[in-house]
């Protein structure tokens, strides 16, 4: 169980504004990339550039901005800022979910069109960036051997990452808590306990708003098996999610105090469980 704890405070943003009336407390989402294209069309890694880094198919970009609206009408409190896995599959359900979240009018021709397409948005509500520390679980387990890169090298150009995000969200001021990809073949409890350090890394780097972590299904399993010490994890659905809070106090010199995170069965979306409990702390 992790104690409380006292640290500066970086200042941050509500709605696009700086934050003036610190929140009591800190929400924090962790969910899944949408439906991959290469677990739904087998030979579409064959011809691919970068086969280890597959996009979302159109059920994937679907379910994304569906999770986006769902948030935005059911959540029961603001995202301010949304973290994102630089793998393309997470950018682009960061972006339908931006879509969902953030829609102001939606002017598409066709009525039966479940995705963003024809979605206007208000990029003021959200800031979105890139984190190394999100990434995919870098080891042959979530990366086959067949389409892993044989040098173990694995080449994200941000700009180009940035770029599949919605226009005039991006943090460009953003630092990453990991500057460098996570090493290739790093072990299944090195990664999950990257997980958990990288979801509280941010929370303390932005304590007065509500987070949002796009990553993949160990990522959120991770924080689930963190949050609920006595559940086992079996099955992380595409865009599944898990909601965490903890509080938090502000001093007048800008520093606070974070309270443990605290999750529960009823804070879970696809995700499911060996065993359920009550509320946990972390």
């Amino acid at each position: 169980m992790m104690g409380s704890n006292t640290t500066d405070c970086d200042g941050g943003f509500v709605n696009g504004a700086a934050s003036k009336q610190p929140q009591s407390f800190q929400n924090v989402v962790v969910m899944r990339h949408g439906d991959r294209m290469d677990n739904l069309v087998p030979l579409w890694a064959a011809s691919a550039p970068r086969p280890w880094d597959p996009p979302l198919a159109d059920d994937g970009l679907v379910r994304s901005f569906g999770i986006g609206e769902k948030f935005r009408k059911q959540l029961g409190f603001p995202i301010h800022r949304i973290i994102v896995s630089p793998f393309l599959r997470c950018l682009q359900t960061a972006a339908e979910v931006v879509a969902g979240l953030c829609a102001v009018a939606n002017r598409s021709d066709d009525p039966n069109d479940l995705s963003s397409n024809g979605v206007v948005i208000d990029p003021s509500k959200i800031k979105v960036s890139i984190e190394y520390g999100l990434s995919e679980m870098m080891n042959n387990l979530a990366i086959r051997a067949n389409v892993a890169p044989k040098d173990g090298i694995f080449n994200f150009d941000i700009s180009q990452c940035q770029a599949v995000l919605p226009a005039g969200t991006i943090d460009t001021s953003a630092e990453m808590v990991y500057k460098e990809l996570p090493k290739w073949q790093e072990t299944v409890e090195e990664a999950r306990a990257r997980y958990l350090d990288v979801m509280k890394a941010l929370s303390n780097k932005y304590p007065s708003e509500n987070l949002l972590l796009v990553t993949h299904g160990e990522g959120v399993g991770a924080v689930v098996s963190g949050c609920l010490k006595d559940v086992m994890v079996y099955d992380v659905e595409y865009c599944a999610y898990t909601v965490s809070h903890r509080t938090i106090a502000f001093s007048e010199n800008r520093s606070f105090t974070a309270g443990d995170f605290v999750g529960s069965p009823r804070g879970l979306g696809g995700i499911s469980l060996a065993k359920a409990s009550d509320e946990i702390s972390i």
